[in-house]
C-alpha cells in the first residue's frame, strides 16, 4: 500500500540525493534552495511525496488549475526505475484527496524525454500532439 503526503522541509537531504543520478538532475533538476521555498510555499501546487513500507518511492509534483491540474514532475529513485513504481505513484497522486476537484489532468513532456513519453502513453494518457515545444498528453478522469 502507498501513503501520498506532502513534501516537507525534513525531505529536503534525501531528494537532494536522489537528484544526484545524473538522469533525474537533466530531466528535472537542478534543485536549489529556490525550488524547495517555492514547493513549501504556493498555495497552488503540491509536491507529494509517495511512501511503501516507510521508505520514499516517488515525488511528484502537481499545479492546480480551475479546470484541470498538471503533472508537473515524476521522480522514482535509480534503484526503482522500471519497477512498476512509478506507475502506481501516478496512480496513488492522482486519487489523493487533498487536490481540489477537477475532471481532467495534463502533462507535458519535453522531445528529448522518450522515456516520459512512452510512460504516459502506457498510462493511458492521450497524447494531443506538441504544444509550445512539448508534447501533451491528457486524462479524462471517469
Amino acid at each position: 500500500m502507498l501513503l501520498v503526503r506532502r513534501f516537507c522541509r525534513d525531505d529536503w537531504d534525501w531528494v537532494q540525493e536522489w537528484f544526484r543520478d545524473p538522469v533525474l538532475d537533466q530531466e528535472l533538476g537542478p534543485l536549489d534552495d529556490e525550488w524547495l521555498e517555492h514547493v513549501l510555499t504556493d498555495p497552488g501546487s503540491a509536491e507529494l511525496v509517495v511512501i511503501r513500507e516507510s521508505e520514499p518511492v516517488a515525488l511528484v509534483g502537481c499545479v492546480w488549475g480551475p479546470i484541470e491540474h498538471t503533472v508537473s514532475d515524476i521522480a522514482v529513485p535509480r534503484s526503482l526505475r522500471r519497477s512498476g513504481v512509478g506507475s502506481l505513484a501516478l496512480r496513488a497522486v492522482l486519487t489523493w484527496r487533498g487536490h481540489p476537484p477537477v475532471s481532467r489532468w495534463v502533462a507535458y513532456v519535453h522531445p528529448s524525454n522518450p522515456a516520459a513519453f512512452g510512460f504516459f502513453t502506457e498510462q493511458g494518457w492521450e497524447h494531443f500532439g506538441i504544444d509550445d515545444g512539448m508534447h501533451t498528453f491528457r486524462l479524462v478522469l471517469t
